[in-house]
């Protein structure tokens, strides 16, 4: 069976020149580029461990549960708890236990979550969120407000658990100002 796939032309000719829908703002193309471990791409704020606990109560402990340790059948894994266990036989992967980067949280908060409206959060908001859960999970101290500048600073648990990558793919992951060769 023959299909026919009709053909659009471009006005100019050029499809690279020529697209269909609206151009992308800046801002809303920053939302798709990962903030690197060393902090890179981490945007402008900052927020505390107090201002980050009636934020995780009213939009995170529904699925990872009041003490941060998840909640089953939300699929929603614990944030805190397991350090030291990864090499046992009954590892606990968590935040605490298992992330080596304190960027990497920050990261996901502010793209994925809260599940039920992801990207909803504004930076200050993320960086209290981020503050309490390192605060519950004894990685900084309460009283640390994060910024981008602390936030690159927090040395997790598992930091020499993983290694860094250099190589030349981590350029396709562009923080906000563009590729960069740091």
């Amino acid at each position: 069976m023959l299909v026919a796939v009709p053909l659009i032309a471009s006005a100019s000719g050029d499809p690279a020149i020529d697209t269909i829908g609206t151009a992308v703002s800046p801002e809303e193309l920053a939302k798709f580029f990962v903030i690197m471990p060393d902090g890179e791409g981490l945007p402008p704020g900052s927020g505390t461990a107090a201002a980050g606990l009636p934020l995780y109560a009213e939009k995170c402990a529904m699925c990872h549960g009041e003490n941060l340790e998840g909640l089953e059948g939300t699929g929603a894994p614990p944030l805190a708890g397991g350090r030291g266990t990864l090499a046992t036989k009954k590892p606990f992967k968590s935040v605490e236990s298992y992330w080596p980067y304190a960027s990497t949280l920050y990261d996901y908060i502010w793209r994925a979550m809260p599940f039920h409206e992801p990207g909803s959060l504004t930076p200050d908001e993320v960086y209290s969120i981020t503050a309490y859960i390192l605060s519950f999970a004894k990685i900084i101290d309460e009283a640390t407000v994060l910024d981008a500048k602390s936030l690159s600073e927090v040395k997790m648990p598992n930091v020499d658990g993983f290694y860094v990558d250099n190589g030349p793919d981590r350029l396709i992951y562009r923080a906000q100002g563009g590729a960069t060769s740091k």
